[in-house]
């Protein structure tokens, strides 16, 4: 009986086992059976599928835990888009326009929809969603520098990716795209060869590589609370945020390195539709520019002034509903702004809503009518350096 057992016999498997001994001139070695690689690869291709499946569901389901620091600010915007929270006034445009107007200073109900990177892209998708609401906005005010007509920005990365574009939006771009032989705005900034279509879905499922970077730096879900807070203040600010807080900026914004003022034939035409969808409803809208810092200006070409002036005046003309509030660049001192991006700084915001209250009074409650005065007065930070602290 030991014998037998010792030898392995009437043991299952004993056979194999005898079999997985190896003798060399190093003595007795023991290797594991082989296995079917197919086998392995089936439950590695099962296991990479499972975690990336759970990455997707995070990604798609938990974006305030690991979204940029300005996700919640444009999800607050949109939040206040969709319940038609829109007030009398509505403001779009870019981010100069989200930092320099505080609407809790102003004198009436303000909504601020412009975004970071905006576009006459951004300004018509917003404006759109604005006039199918049972009671759209009184006024439209629209704040766009030069360069955003000129150069394109970060739509697909910041408009589509945070949910403003939706597909419909996505279709109406492909058409114009195809209209006007403009591809500005058919690729990303890293341009990845994939059609409008395509990228749209992919942006619609939240695909997870798309946003590999974010994901990496938040460590998963460490924006959580930090997001949240910003919502909350974007929402009870109305939809503005500050970029910079600087003392003070030198730097030459975009409208100084511009050579010339040639807009993009594609975000001409949403220009355009914006102003015709506006006439249509007989809406008075308004063109506002947002003050830059001297050293912009001195850089600012003179034939840059003066395309972007004669732009705006043309279609004035061909709108008499549209009205553009003089002068377009409005020079202010450095140290009013808190960034390289002419951004102003909270002292430097304060400064221009108390003065813009005025303007809109003027448009409110004059026959819709404002002096350039009124809206770009010489700034007197002295005179609201308590109001200011608010906001620091």
């Amino acid at each position: 009986m030991h014998g037998a057992a010792s030898s392995g016999a009437g043991v299952p498997g004993a056979a194999a086992l005898r079999g997985a001994y190896t003798r060399s001139g190093a003595g007795t070695r023991f290797a594991l059976p082989e296995a079917p690689p197919a086998r392995y690869l089936l439950v590695l291709a099962a296991a990479a599928s499972a975690c990336f499946a759970l990455a997707w569901l995070w990604v798609a389901t938990a974006p305030m835990a690991w979204r940029d620091p300005e996700y919640p600010v444009w999800r607050a915007k949109l939040a206040m888009l969709r319940r038609c929270d829109l007030g009398r006034v509505l403001l779009v445009g870019d981010s100069r326009a989200a930092v320099d107007v505080v609407p809790a200073l102003l004198p009436v109900l303000v909504t601020n929809l412009a975004v970071g990177g905006g576009m006459p892209i951004e300004t018509y998708i917003a404006v759109s969603r604005a006039l199918a609401c049972p009671h759209p906005p009184d006024r439209v005010v629209i704040s766009l520098d030069a360069a955003h007509f000129v150069l394109a920005d970060l739509f697909w990365e910041r408009s589509v990716n945070y949910g403003l574009a939706g597909l419909a939006d996505l279709a109406l771009l492909q058409r114009l795209t195809r209209e006007t032989g403009d591809t500005s705005l058919a690729e990303p900034k890293r341009p990845d060869g994939l059609p409008i279509w395509l990228r749209g879905q992919l942006y619609t499922w939240h695909f997870p590589p798309l946003d590999l970077g974010s994901l990496a730096k938040s460590g998963g879900f460490l924006r959580l609370w930090r997001n949240r807070a910003a919502f909350a203040q974007a929402l009870a600010a109305r939809g503005q945020y500050f970029f910079g807080r600087d003392a003070g900026s030198s730097a030459v914004a975009s409208e100084g390195h511009l050579a010339a003022f040639a807009p993009l034939p594609v975000l001409d035409r949403y220009f355009d539709r914006t102003l015709a969808l506006l006439a249509a409803r007989h809406i008075p809208a308004y063109f506002i520019a947002m003050p830059i810092n001297d050293a912009t200006a001195r850089k600012v070409r003179p034939e840059v002034r003066a395309g972007f002036t004669d732009y705006l005046a043309r279609y004035a003309a061909r709108y008499p509903n549209f009205h553009v509030i003089a002068p377009l660049m409005p020079a202010w001192p450095d140290r009013y702004f808190g960034d390289e991006f002419a951004h102003l700084n909270p002292m430097g915001a304060v400064v221009f809503s108390t003065q813009f209250a005025a303007c809109l009074r003027g448009l409110l409650m004059r026959g819709g009518t404002a002096s350039a005065s009124e809206c770009h007065r010489e700034p007197q930070s002295e005179a609201t350096a308590a109001v200011a602290g608010e906001y620091q």
